[in-house]
C-alpha cells in the first residue's frame, strides 16, 4: 500500500499556524513513508470562500517548502462528482430526501432542549415524519444521510489511541443542502475516497466528524483511512492561539523577518519530539517523524524560543540563502542593496547578532544610506574633545591606505593606539560611532571595509566637524 496523505484547507482566510502545523505533519508522514501529499481546497463554503485566502494558503506552503505530489484539487470543481455519489445512495436507501423547514427543525429542537432531551435530528419526531409525508414531489428539500441507529463507531486514532462513538449520539446529517450544494462532511469523504487517502492527520476539532464520515465510508463501501487528531496549539498566555496572540497567519511570519527554516523547525517541535535535540534539519524530519511521537497534550507558543531558532538559522544557512530572503525585506524597507556591499557580505558580517530578517535590514542602513545625525548618546559619550586626535591621526592614515581590508584597517586603529599610547575603545568606539552613527556594530574595522573607503572618510570627517561645533558652542 502506498501512503498518501493530505491537508485540505478551506480557503476562508490566510494559512494559519495551526494549519501549517497539519500540513507540516502530513507532508513529514508522507515523506518518511516514501508515499505521496495531496493538497486540495475545500472551498464548498461559497459565501466566505475567496480567491485571495487561496493563493495565501498556495503562497504559504511555498513558502514553507511544502510541496504537493497531486492537486491542488479545488471541491468546487466537483459537484458532478458529489452530485453523483448522492444520487448513488438515494438509490440504495442510504440517503433520503428531508422536507422540514428551517423553522420546523427550529421548533422541534426548541422542544428537546425544553424536556431536557438530546438536541439532535429525529427522523421519527412526529412533526417532522408529517411534513416529510405531506411534501409533493418537487418541493424544496434537502438530502441526509441515513446513519446506522443501532451499535458504535470505533476507530484507532494513532495519536489518541482507541475512540468510540455510539451510533445513537449521531444523527442524519445533511449531505445535500435545498440550494443543491454538497456539505462538508460528505465531500471531504467522496474526496478521499476517490484521491485514495489512506492517512487523515487533522486537528482534534474534527474528531467529532470523524465517526460520522467514518460511517459514510462504510455506506460506500471505500477504505477507512486511518486517522490521527492532533491537539491543539495554545497561545504564551496558555488561551487558544488566535489573532490576538498576534503573528498567526503563516506569511505574516515570513512579514516580520523569520526564516521557514526556523518557522518549520519550531512547528515541527510543537508536539513531537526525538529526545532533547531541539534543532532538526528537514531530512532529519523526514526520516525521524512519526505519529505515536506526537503528544496527545496542547502545545503552548513560545515566541522567545521561535526567535532563538531564527538566529540561529540565520548565522548558520548558507549567506546567499540568508540573503535571497533578506532582499525582499529590503525592498519593504525602502532600502537600496546597490548602494553597498553584496548582501551575502552583509549576512556574513552582521548575522550573528540579528534576531528577524527585518531586525537586520534595520541594522544595516548606514551600508547603504548616508545620514546627517549622530546617535545623540553615542555622540554625548564618545564624539568628544578628547576623540579629536585619534579621528584625526586614523582619517590620515586611512586616507593613505592603498589596501582596502579589514586586516589593513585593523591595523590602522592598532598604530593609533600605539603613537598616541592610547587603548583601543578610545580609537575605536569614536570610529565606531563617526562610520555607522550609532554605538553598536560589529568589529569597527569590518564595519568600516564594507561600508567603503569614499564613506568611511567622509563620515569621519563629518564626526571631526560635529566635535569642532560642540566645542565652538561649549565656549
Amino acid at each position: 500500500m502506498t501512503v498518501k496523505t493530505r491537508f485540505a484547507p478551506s480557503p476562508t482566510g490566510f494559512l494559519h499556524v495551526g494549519g501549517a502545523r497539519t500540513a507540516l505533519y502530513s507532508w513529514l508522514y508522507a515523506k518518511n513513508q516514501g508515499g505521496e501529499f495531496v493538497l486540495r481546497i475545500e472551498d464548498t463554503d461559497l459565501e466566505r470562500s475567496t480567491q485571495p485566502a487561496v493563493d495565501a494558503i498556495l503562497e504559504g506552503m511555498t513558502w514553507l517548502g511544502l510541496d504537493w505530489d497531486e492537486g491542488p484539487y479545488y471541491q468546487t470543481k466537483r459537484f458532478d462528482r458529489y452530485n453523483e455519489v448522492v444520487d448513488q445512495l438515494l438509490a440504495e436507501g442510504k440517503a433520503y430526501k428531508c422536507y422540514a423547514s428551517k423553522e420546523l427543525l427550529d421548533e422541534v429542537r426548541a422542544e428537546q432542549e425544553a424536556n431536557k432531551e438530546l438536541v439532535r435530528y429525529d427522523a421519527n419526531h412526529p412533526k417532522i415524519k408529517a411534513a416529510n409525508e405531506a411534501a409533493k414531489e418537487g418541493d424544496p428539500c434537502c438530502i441526509r444521510f441515513r446513519n446506522p441507529t443501532e451499535g458504535t463507531v470505533v476507530f484507532d486514532d494513532q495519536i489518541r489511541g482507541p475512540i468510540e462513538f455510539s451510533n445513537s449520539v449521531l444523527d442524519d446529517l445533511i449531505i445535500r443542502r435545498t440550494d443543491g450544494s454538497p456539505t462538508y462532511n460528505f465531500c471531504v469523504v467522496v474526496d478521499d475516497w476517490d484521491m485514495g487517502i489512506t492517512h487523515v492527520i487533522r486537528g482534534e476539532d474534527h474528531i467529532n466528524n470523524t465517526p460520522r464520515q467514518i460511517n459514510i465510508y462504510k455506506a460506500l463501501g471505500a477504505e477507512v483511512p486511518t486517522f490521527a487528531h492532533c491537539a491543539m496549539i495554545l497561545g504564551d498566555d496558555g488561551a487558544k492561539l488566535s489573532k490576538r496572540h498576534g503573528a498567526v497567519s503563516v506569511m505574516q511570519y515570513r512579514d516580520e523577518g523569520y526564516l521557514p527554516e526556523a518557522l518549520i523547525n519550531y512547528l515541527v517541535r510543537l508536539g513531537w519530539g526525538h529526545g532533547d535535540q531541539e534543532i532538526f534539519t528537514k531530512e532529519e524530519m523526514i526520516n525521524l517523524f512519526s505519529l505515536n511521537a506526537i503528544s496527545k497534550s496542547a502545545s503552548a507558543f513560545n515566541t522567545e524560543k521561535l526567535l532563538w531558532l531564527n538566529n540561529h538559522y540565520i548565522k548558520t544557512l548558507a549567506p546567499e540563502y540568508v540573503a535571497s530572503h533578506l532582499e525582499w525585506h529590503f525592498e519593504h524597507q525602502g532600502i537600496n542593496k546597490d548602494n553597498g556591499p553584496a548582501l551575502t557580505e552583509l549576512v556574513a558580517l552582521m548575522g550573528e547578532r540579528a534576531h528577524t530578517l527585518v531586525e537586520l535590514a534595520a541594522q544595516s542602513r548606514y551600508f547603504y544610506e548616508d545620514f546627517s545625525e549622530f546617535d545623540a548618546a553615542a555622540a554625548k559619550k564618545h564624539l568628544r574633545g578628547v576623540a579629536k586626535e585619534p579621528l584625526a591621526l586614523a582619517l590620515s592614515k586611512i586616507e593613505a591606505l592603498t589596501e582596502w581590508t579589514a586586516e589593513s584597517l585593523h591595523g590602522v586603529i592598532e598604530a593609533v593606539c600605539a603613537e598616541l599610547e592610547v587603548g583601543m575603545g578610545k580609537v575605536g568606539m569614536p570610529l565606531r560611532v563617526a562610520v555607522t552613527g550609532a554605538g553598536q556594530s560589529p568589529s569597527v574595522d569590518a564595519t568600516m571595509q564594507l561600508i567603503g573607503k569614499e564613506r568611511v572618510i567622509a563620515r569621519i570627517k563629518m564626526a571631526l566637524e560635529f566635535i569642532a561645533q560642540r566645542e565652538a558652542n561649549a565656549q
